[in-house]
């Protein structure tokens, strides 16, 4: 079998190319330490009303200025619909789903992340300025999404 000089050369070219980009990742791996997450957390979606602390939801002081908010998503609520905190606390939102993937937002926080049935999604944010923060389902859920929303009262 013959394979023409060009086609030889750019057979080459695509396998250096393949080869250094797999040579970046893995050094990013080892020397970066850039790993999966480990301490991912799950949960039964069928028994979240079950299973603590997402059988009460709601927020918690774990130490000054630090609190932990458990939230649970669901159509086409957030339970519970409003807590209320200090200004100047840290909070760590923990949040999963008992029926499908949602959204939780609070815009112009940064809080933003994916709610997954079966999965407790993690953000934290430090809330320094009082005010009500609206707190949205950014992923379209069902016909009702556009209800679907909490809200954040920093006193």
């Amino acid at each position: 079998m013959h394979i023409h000089k060009y086609e030889r050369i750019w057979l080459v070219a695509g396998l250096a190319m393949l080869a250094f980009f797999i040579a970046v990742i893995a050094t990013g791996a080892v020397v970066d330490g850039f790993v999966p997450p480990s301490r991912v957390q799950t949960i039964d979606p069928t028994k979240v009303a079950q299973t603590p602390p997402f059988d009460h939801p709601g927020l918690r002081k774990v130490a000054d200025g630090a609190y932990e908010a458990y939230y649970v998503a669901q159509i086409f609520s957030f339970n519970p619909a409003t807590i209320s905190i200090p200004v100047g606390s840290r909070v760590t939102f923990y949040v999963t789903s008992s029926d499908v993937e949602h959204g939780f937002s609070i815009p112009e926080t940064g809080v933003n992340t994916m709610v997954t049935p079966g999965w407790v999604s993690s953000v934290s944010h430090t809330f320094n300025k009082p005010g009500t923060f609206l707190l949205i389902c950014n992923e379209y859920c069902g016909a009702g999404h556009q209800l679907m929303a909490s809200k954040v009262e920093v006193k």
